[in-house]
């Protein structure tokens, strides 16, 4: 047996009050973002923790990265097809999760999942690389394959069959956007006493600001 009661570690780099936090909580998160951003220490700090209900009946978690974040919410691009495309389809109620170690903070995400319009995932594709843009065709997220061998050929006749072309975005590719309903932000602070601040929408206009125990 591997004990890890011994893993701890003082949080002292920050906190987190009420009378310096905006009315809504996309202002508090593009704060945050910047902040990490600047401290360093992160290798991708818009690296996300997507998590779904799957179809079998088991919650999922995965990590993807962020793309942009609006007002209206956060917006990923993965294949609608895949484990998670299938599961949001059946379910858009999900949640995101980032965690900054460097300065101590967790921000966690209840929403709910819509793609965004077409034209947006064109303008997003088309500003991938070319290599990304055909990995995201060659490959049938999700499904089984019967070795990496047949993918690499797969992707080495894609790279003839459109050498020197458009590459078109595939309509089973394209982003989501997660309208949040709940956001919190948690703070390491000394003793286990965290800091958590938690907004919750309310009429679909209000964002209710609490503070939760640690």
């Amino acid at each position: 047996m591997e004990d890890l009661s011994n893993y701890r570690k003082s949080y002292e780099k920050s906190e987190l009050l009420e009378t310096n936090i905006p009315e809504d909580p996309i202002n508090l998160f593009n704060r945050w973002f910047h902040e990490v951003e600047d401290f360093g220490g992160v290798d991708e700090v818009n690296a996300m923790t997507v998590s779904t209900f799957g179809l079998d009946g088991f919650p999922k978690s995965r990590v993807v990265l962020l793309k942009q974040f609006t007002y209206e919410g956060f917006i990923f691009y993965t294949n609608y097809n895949s484990e998670k495309g299938r599961a949001i389809a059946n379910n858009p109620n999900l949640c995101l999760s980032f965690f900054w170690s460097s300065l101590e903070r967790q921000v966690i995400i209840k929403g709910i999942a819509e793609k965004i319009s077409e034209n947006l995932s064109d303008g997003y594709f088309e500003s991938r690389p070319t290599g990304s843009k055909l990995g995201a065709i060659v490959s049938n997220q999700s499904e089984i394959i019967a070795s990496r061998s047949v993918l690499e050929e797969s992707l080495k006749q894609l790279e003839h069959d459109f050498e020197g072309k458009e590459i078109p975005r595939p309509n089973y590719w394209g982003g989501y956007l997660i309208r949040p309903v709940a956001v919190e932000f948690w703070q390491g602070r000394p003793n286990r006493l965290h800091d958590r601040i938690r907004y919750k929408l309310q009429d679909d206009y209000f964002w209710k600001i609490d503070r939760l125990a640690p």
